[in-house]
């Protein structure tokens, strides 16, 4: 389990290096639209009704300097206007620059079910088909149950893992300001619980019922045989970089 956390969308400034100005961060979209499209900036500008020192001159200035021509450049980028000017809403976290100095450090286990809780979105990972195809990965929401993952589904869904099977399930946060963050991994062994005066205790617990609606009646349990994790911070000043069981 390795990744690296970076932050979002919005910019800021890390030990001292400005951070993207609005104006840079529409230049930019522009630059990977237009590179999606196939499309020159000289197509770009004349498709939208410009010459190339006026693109370059919204580009520039952005804002509130021509409304009419970012909203022309839109509709040629095939984009909404909120999205050429501020970016994706519903974009994967992660956008911007990494942490500054990274640290990245272990988590025993008592501080991976500290960042667990009591319940959330999380991935459960398996192999559901044969023997040597690519593993599935679905986004399910869990419950935390005695040292253990639970969460409801549909038998016949992609999250509905046999009894007995291995599995993985991670979660993870990240920071989209600071670019901070963390990531737990639980490897186990699937079980279906089948008590149900058990079960209908943890029905009733916040975030229990399955967000994808439906009728999910299968409930499945990930019993950890193995719990690890890892955080991502900036280096404090003057701290030595890391060595022996907590560095990566």
């Amino acid at each position: 389990m390795g990744w690296t956390i970076v932050s979002g969308d919005r910019g800021r400034s890390d030990a001292g290096t400005e951070a993207a100005s609005g104006e840079e961060r529409v230049a930019a979209r522009i630059a990977v639209l237009l590179e999606r499209l196939g499309m020159s900036r000289n197509e770009l500008a004349v498709r939208a009704g410009m010459s190339l020192v006026y693109l370059r001159e919204v580009e520039n200035r952005a804002g509130d300097f021509d409304p009419d021509a970012l909203a022309r450049l839109a509709r040629v980028l095939q984009v909404p206007l909120e999205e050429l000017t501020a970016g994706r809403p519903d974009a994967p976290p992660g956008r911007g620059a990494g942490v500054s100095r990274p640290v990245l450090q272990r988590l025993s286990e008592q501080e991976c079910w500290q960042r667990l809780g009591t319940h959330g979105i999380g991935r459960i990972a398996h192999s559901a088909g044969s023997v040597g195809g690519a593993p599935v990965v679905v986004p399910v929401n869990f419950l935390v149950d005695e040292r253990s993952i639970v969460y409801r589904t549909d038998p016949e869904g992609a999250a509905g893992v046999r009894a007995d099977t291995q599995a993985a399930f991670e979660v993870d946060h990240i920071d989209e300001d600071t670019g901070a963050g963390w990531s737990v991994l639980v490897t186990g062994t699937v079980e279906h619980p089948a008590d149900h005066d058990a079960l209908e205790a943890v029905a009733r617990r916040l975030g229990a019922g399955p967000w994808a609606g439906g009728r999910r009646d299968l409930w499945v349990r990930v019993r950890p045989g193995e719990v690890s994790g890892r955080v991502i911070r900036q280096m404090r000043t003057k701290e030595p970089p890391l060595r022996g069981p907590s560095a990566p």
